[in-house]
């Protein structure tokens, strides 16, 4: 499954702009970017990129249990990132890296989190209202709901305040969308008209099983069968992915009820570093999208904008020390004290939580006294 008819794509492969009737309304808003906004955009995706590929080392060498890249989706997760804004809640699956960069959060917290040294990884609360990230497929999706239809209800969505109205964004991918969660996330988003947008990045496999055998139509249509406006666009588009996302999440906030996007986008990696993608891909396949590499098309397009040589060295030189420095990070982590197991199991302090902890402490004391 590729691009349609039906796919918005306002920066074409070769990096310059698409117009026609669909791109017109967007075209104008293109032109309002800031050049610095289209710089951050080239940024992130550089920088995360590098960082991606550093932590598959990392994890090669044994110093992570597992890795799950974000390579050739960067403009996906760059461009809806930065279309939300403060006040909004994001749910991701647990690819996206770099949205959780644009809000704030210090990447080694993914680290320690694939290291195994946390039980979460980091505080929603703290980190611009990026939420954790979830290995069961689809569950955040119920996730979201719940928080998008507990604003509306406590009033922190469509006031006529634009700059506190709330929204929430929902990541999940094309695996993900014929789980049972995402149908019941759509049916009660639907029903209750929740300030919700659901973004589907269909990176084409759901690890070794292709999109085409889970759907025989594109997926966006899944989201007009619960009754919520859908759109497809090009997920290696970051224009694209920033301008549609901004405006879905403007309706929401607004009390429009929920929006579907899906992301048309590639995974060039394997699903995790578990997997082997050579055993079922193809290099006619992996040769197609990677002539639609989402970074080499946005350079392109700021080159032709006039940007020049040095701003490239600037990204570069600012992936390579992020990478250098998460390195050295990582290979200074030490193993989390044993009863940190013990905390934040419940809210508050709880009895069983401290017996199982003074069961622990002895237990340890007993072997350091048979070692004697």
């Amino acid at each position: 499954m590729s691009y349609t008819e039906a796919t918005l794509q306002l920066l074409s492969p070769e990096g310059s702009l698409v117009e026609n009737d669909a791109t017109a309304p967007y075209l104008p808003r293109v032109a309002a970017i800031s050049d610095a906004q289209l710089r951050d955009f080239h940024r992130q995706m550089v920088v995360i990129r590098r960082f991606d590929i550093e932590a598959g080392n990392l994890q090669r060498q044994g110093q992570l249990a597992l890795w799950i890249p974000s390579v050739g989706q960067e403009a996906a997760q760059v461009g809806s990132g930065y279309a939300a804004r403060p006040q909004d809640h994001i749910f991701p699956a647990y690819r996206e890296h770099v949205v959780g960069r644009i809000r704030g959060l210090d990447p080694m917290r993914i680290i320690e989190l694939l290291r195994g040294l946390s039980h979460g990884g980091w505080d929603p609360a703290k980190t611009g209202n990026f939420h954790l990230y979830t290995l069961v497929i689809g569950s955040q999706s119920l996730h979201a709901t719940g928080m998008a239809m507990g604003m509306t209800l406590d009033g922190s969505t469509a006031t006529g305040h634009p700059e506190t109205d709330a929204a929430v964004l929902a990541y999940f991918g094309d695996g993900a969308s014929s789980q049972g969660d995402v149908s019941e996330a759509m049916v009660f988003s639907a029903s209750f008209q929740a300030p919700i947008v659901f973004f589907l990045q269909n990176n084409h496999w759901a690890i070794s099983v292709p999109v085409q055998r889970q759907s025989r139509t594109p997926l966006y249509l899944r989201g007009t069968g619960f009754g919520i406006p859908s759109v497809q666009i090009d997920g290696n588009d970051v224009l694209a992915s920033y301008l549609v996302t901004a405006e879905n999440l403007e309706a929401a906030r607004a009390g429009q009820g929920p929006r579907f996007i899906e992301a048309l986008t590639y995974r060039m990696g394997a699903h995790t570093s578990s997997d082997d993608p050579t055993k079922y891909r193809d290099s006619e396949e992996m040769t197609f999208w990677a002539q639609r590499d989402p970074i080499a098309r946005f350079e392109t397009f700021l080159r032709a904008k006039g940007e020049g040589d040095a701003f490239f060295a600037e990204v570069a030189s600012e992936a390579e020390d992020l990478a250098a420095d998460v390195r050295a990070r990582t290979q200074s982590l030490g193993s989390p004290p044993a009863d940190k197991i013990f905390s934040h199991v419940y809210s508050d302090p709880h009895p069983l939580m401290e017996e199982q902890r003074a069961w622990m402490a002895a237990y340890e004391a007993s072997l350091e006294e048979a070692r004697e």
